[in-house]
């Protein structure tokens, strides 16, 4: 935003400079014409500041019909850009295509490059310098920006409706039983038997008053009253702990084989039955249906995005630093692997071109139709603003060589 500033003073700065030899250049005219009998050399003076006015006053003509009229008179042929903005959107439109935007032009251009060569250096190089630093925290600052723009609740939605719309579309039981049936005959359900004798083991242990009390109160008035209920119960826990240890101590136990046989049938009627494979497909519609699993995931999608925001930030590592690191092994692939290079050249060049053949026409209207709906005081103040620096030189130079030819014209006239 300062170079922006700065131009136009600078252009403003050479303005006033300029007018103001033209202004010196005629305060010297009228002081010589006094003092033309004093000395010969006066004469050499007067010479030059009176073609130097002439010098100034056409460059300052020639510099200002450019961009308004000189004086605000209606001479023909001045305020040649805002006049013409139309024709030189045309002209820049048509420049562009010309020799920019031609599949030729830009499939010969890129073939002169080594573009994959030259990105495979640039994301190399920061593992051996600073740019890594700032590459990763870059990195990392847009991932967690783009995160936090996300609205949470509306996104978090959506992902839902997605995932309930996939889940929706695919049947669950004939997966579960193709599951369950490899387990069976790969003799992986196992482990899950026995760690489901042991859950209730632990369960019956931890609810061993629960029971006492259910014994106790099913039992009649005579039995609690000879005290056989407590032996009762005693009795029935001491069995199904001694039922339970059988069952995980023999791999060959009926209870066990009633387990099997109970899993294979549950396994083929997943896959065959379809009474069974129904109630599977409704109990999955009604949990996804059900608010709380909504809410759920709602916060798991919450603390997923909270962690992935803290994890982009993380300075030295995290998140940027994998995405750093894996482009930095991408820059090395392509810095040092010729056929990948060629790969990739050729498929940037084929996008280049494509793009240009697609788009150029309307890369180059948007050029055009850009500036034509400017006003002739932009179009004016921009380019005024980019050359205006330059064309006071022009002022400058004219003043001086107009001076310098009027000093040649005075001498060639006092010596023939």
């Amino acid at each position: 935003m300062g170079g922006t500033r700065l131009d136009p003073d600078r252009a403003r700065t050479m303005r006033r400079t300029a007018t103001g030899m033209l202004v010196a250049m005629a305060g010297l005219y009228v002081l010589t014409g006094q003092y033309l009998g004093v000395h010969p050399s006066i004469g050499y003076l007067r010479a030059f500041a009176e073609a130097a006015m002439v010098g100034g006053l056409a460059d300052w003509f020639a510099v200002t019909a450019l961009f308004r009229r000189p004086l605000g008179l209606p001479i023909p042929h001045t305020a040649i850009i805002p006049e013409n903005k139309d024709r030189i959107a045309d002209t820049m439109a048509a420049f562009l295509q010309d020799n920019f935007l031609t599949p030729a032009v830009v499939a010969r251009r890129m073939s002169d490059m080594n573009l994959a060569k030259a990105v495979g250096e640039y994301l190399a190089a920061p593992a051996q310098g600073g740019t890594g630093a700032r590459l990763r925290a870059g990195a990392g600052e847009l991932i967690a920006e783009f995160l936090e723009s996300l609205d949470p609740e509306r996104l978090g939605t959506q992902v839902r409706g997605g995932l309930k719309a996939i889940a929706a579309r695919v049947e669950v039981a004939p997966l579960l039983g193709q599951m369950l049936t490899a387990a069976i005959a790969d003799r992986r359900h196992l482990p899950l038997i026995d760690s489901a004798i042991r859950w209730t083991g632990l369960t019956i242990e931890a609810n061993e008053t629960l029971i006492r009390d259910m014994i106790h109160e099913k039992a009649n008035g005579l039995v609690r009253w000879t005290g056989l209920d407590e032996k009762l119960a005693n009795s029935v826990l001491d069995g199904l702990y001694k039922l339970l240890a059988e069952v995980l101590i023999d791999p060959e136990h009926p209870l066990r084989g009633k387990l099997n046989e109970g899993l294979e049938k549950l396994a083929h009627d997943l896959l065959h039955d379809p009474a069974t494979r129904a109630k599977v497909e409704k109990a999955k519609n009604d949990l996804l249906d059900n608010p709380a699993v909504a809410t759920w995931w709602l916060g798991v999608w919450e603390r997923l995005r909270a962690s992935l925001i803290k994890t982009a930030r993380e300075p030295g590592g995290g998140l940027p630093g994998i995405v750093t690191e894996s482009l930095t092994d991408l820059g090395g692939s392509l810095a040092g692997d010729p056929r990948l290079q060629m790969q990739v050249n050729r498929l940037a060049r084929r996008t280049a071109v494509g793009i240009a053949q697609r788009y150029g026409g309307q890369i180059v209207r948007l050029v055009s139709e850009t500036v034509r709906r400017w006003d002739a005081r932009t179009v004016t103040d921009r380019i005024e603003s980019a050359v205006g620096r330059d064309l006071q030189f022009i002022r400058m130079n004219g003043t001086l060589v107009g001076g310098l030819v009027g000093v040649t014209i005075h001498a060639l006239d006092a010596v023939f």
